[in-house]
């Protein structure tokens, strides 16, 4: 059985301590997601497991360390595959996809060249010498067939259509894709390498939701470890059987999904201030203690008093204390109103066509966004949500139609890419640049997005892809503005500033439109869901997971031949008929209704706020066995 351990890493890089001890244990058949702030060492900790990054032990460790050097052990097993899944991948120049692909299979192309050059030999030799090679020969086929050399076919054919590559694509030269492109690619040779060990750093970046739900049932049925360093709630909820979190350059373990560890961490938070609430008042009561027994021995001249003090205060000495556990994380204070209303119209759309490169995107697709609506928009990648919003700011012009904003419209646009007019700016210079602010207050704005004393004058080039976004927004939103235009807003955000964002959205009296894939993000954000289908604008309302079960139940039905009411005209029973059938399935029809309103009724109350996280992973899991529930109804109404 495989197994994978970390105890007491503590591991710096250039000087600088990244993490003081990460320990945790991972074995065969767990998918281990590993969560923390932007920077924390969750990278740094696969590239550890990966031999990526070398630990650099003082010479003799462990018997003897030294600072400044690396600690701790890393155990992997023996003879066991690992694979990294690296955000930025490179690869050799002049490789197609297909080729790309192809690296997985290095082993067994290195196995089926022997095999060919053993048949060569084959050919000539003869007795004693035929006989060994025709053992070595067989060693290999066995080899062969156990490196999975039969199934490749079907391991590529199986990844390219989960992921979406075409003929096309896998003949494009790899070094010409874009940044997203190259990370599907490197994800799809991972997953026809199938490594003992897989290593995943954010592998949903770049995947659109069909790929991103693909490989989560992938990844449940994947038989070695895998490690998932991940922003994504929705898909850490989907897919871990564990979380480590990283915090204070330490990892603490929780059983189970992302909603799992939100509720034993509050329950854990809740027990340490308890513990701290009785240790502080122990504490008062022997320091009061000492203060008085010192009173006594003054006043009575006894040494027996001052020993008595003595002794307790050496108790306190010597007692660890408990931390006051901090309930508020440091996160963006942000207070996003509306400057002035616009008109009821915000966003308009009539008779769009768009076609890019002889491909169809939109024809005579229709949209209105009313103010103060909370609105999506989704597609598989490739779509067109990029050049609607192109379109939108004005960037491009449709083939035909109409597209434009309403009456006293004041946008703000933060783009997928982030780009600022001078890297070599400080933080507070940049904000500064277009803005007439004193810096005082410059500075004191910029603390509610996280940026505090010294940090205001780091260079922007140096900012980190979290803190390149909090930069934009903090520029975007000094101005006046009631509608809010965003393009895959959490893509580089940890998960602590993504629920702090959702929060201050969730104050924004505007109007919000933006592009996402990240379900759990759109499930907290959105009210009405726009879907990119056949070229034309669809609108589900509600959040993605009343979007998904309105596709759910439509596939269902247009799978099943339609139901045809016959006229209602009076006739004799026939010996045929089956009055228990019909029974059987009126039966059938209340139960799905009954089983929408209860659904309903779990959407509603999810949607209420306040509402506490154990509360709402009860509701959630109660609404998965529902859908589960109503499916097999629906298919046994329309089966009889």
């Amino acid at each position: 059985m495989l197994e994978l351990k970390l105890n007491g890493v503590k591991k710096f890089i250039e000087a600088t301590l990244v993490v003081k001890n990460i320990t945790f244990e991972a074995y065969e058949g767990e998918r281990v997601g590993i969560i923390g702030a932007n920077g924390c060492g969750k990278s740094t900790v696969l590239k550890l497991i990966a031999g990526i990054e070398p630990m650099n032990y003082y010479p003799g460790y462990p018997q003897t360390s030294s600072p400044g050097y690396d600690e701790g052990l890393i155990h992997l097993p023996r003879g066991a595959t690992s694979a990294y899944l690296d955000q930025m991948p490179n690869f050799p120049k002049g490789l197609k996809v297909i080729d790309v692909l192809n690296l997985a299979f290095e082993d067994i192309d290195q196995i089926e060249m022997q095999m060919r050059e053993l048949e060569e030999q084959m050919k000539i030799l003869k007795d004693e010498a035929l006989e060994k090679n025709l053992k070595k020969y067989s060693d290999l086929v066995q080899l062969f067939e156990v490196k999975g050399g039969y199934e490749r076919e079907e391991k590529v054919s199986k990844v390219c259509t989960g992921l979406h590559f075409d003929e096309i694509f896998l003949n494009k030269d790899y070094a010409l894709l874009s940044g997203g492109e190259k990370t599907t690619v490197a994800l799809g040779k991972l997953l026809i390498h199938n490594p003992d060990i897989l290593l995943l750093d954010e592998p949903t970046n770049h995947l659109d939701m069909e790929s991103v739900e693909w490989l989560e049932g992938y990844l449940k049925g994947y038989k070695g470890i895998i490690l998932i360093v991940s922003h994504d709630r929705y898909f850490l909820d989907n897919v871990v059987t564990k979380i480590v979190e990283i915090e204070d350059m330490e990892s603490i373990c929780y059983k189970g999904n992302y909603s799992s560890f939100v509720n034993q961490k509050e329950e854990n938070m809740r027990i340490q201030y308890e513990h701290f609430r009785e240790q502080q008042k122990k504490i008062n009561n022997m320091e009061k203690t000492v203060m008085s027994l010192r009173d006594w021995a003054m006043r009575a001249d006894n040494n027996k008093f001052f020993r008595r003090a003595a002794s307790i205060q050496k108790k306190l000495d010597k007692m660890e204390r408990i931390e006051k556990p901090l309930f508020e994380k440091r996160n963006m204070k942000l207070d996003l109103n509306a400057a002035v209303r616009s008109g009821n119209e915000t966003i308009k759309a009539i008779g769009l066509t768009k076609c890019y490169k002889e491909k169809m995107l939109f024809k005579e697709a229709d949209l209105l966004i009313t103010f103060g609506e909370r609105v999506c928009l989704i597609g598989p990648n490739g779509s067109g949500k990029t050049t609607f919003l192109k379109m939108l700011l004005g960037e491009e012009q449709p083939d035909d139609g109409v597209i434009e904003l309403g009456a006293n419209v004041m946008s703000a646009y933060l783009p997928q890419k982030i780009v600022f007019n001078n890297e070599e700016h400080t933080v507070l210079e940049t904000f500064r640049e277009d803005i007439s602010i004193v810096e005082g207050k410059a500075r004191e704005y910029l603390s509610k997005f996280m940026f505090y004393k010294s940090s205001v004058f780091k260079k922007v080039k140096h900012l980190s892809g979290g803190e390149r976004i909090r930069l934009k927004l903090a520029m975007l939103l000094f101005q006046d503005i009631n509608l809010l235009i965003l393009d895959e807003p959490t893509n580089h955000l940890d998960i602590d500033s993504i629920e702090t964002l959702e929060e201050a959205l969730g104050d924004f009296n505007g109007t919000i439109f933006f592009i996402s894939h990240d379900r759990y993000f759109i499930n907290k954000i959105c009210e009405r869901v726009i879907v990119l289908e056949n070229h034309s604008l669809k609108s589900y309302q509600g959040n993605y997971d009343h979007f998904k079960l309105e596709k759910e139940k439509a596939g269902i039905l247009e799978n099943k031949a339609p139901i045809v009411k016959s006229e209602k005209v009076k006739k004799q029973r026939n010996i045929y008929d089956n009055p228990k059938k019909d029974a059987a399935k009126a039966k059938a029809l209340s139960k799905i209704e009954s089983l929408e309103r209860e659904i309903m009724e779990i959407d509603i109350a999810m949607s209420a706020d306040p509402i506490d996280y154990g509360q709402l992973n009860k509701l959630y899991e109660r609404k998965l066995e529902l859908n589960k529930e109503l499916e097999a109804v629906m298919e046994m109404w329309i089966n009889d």
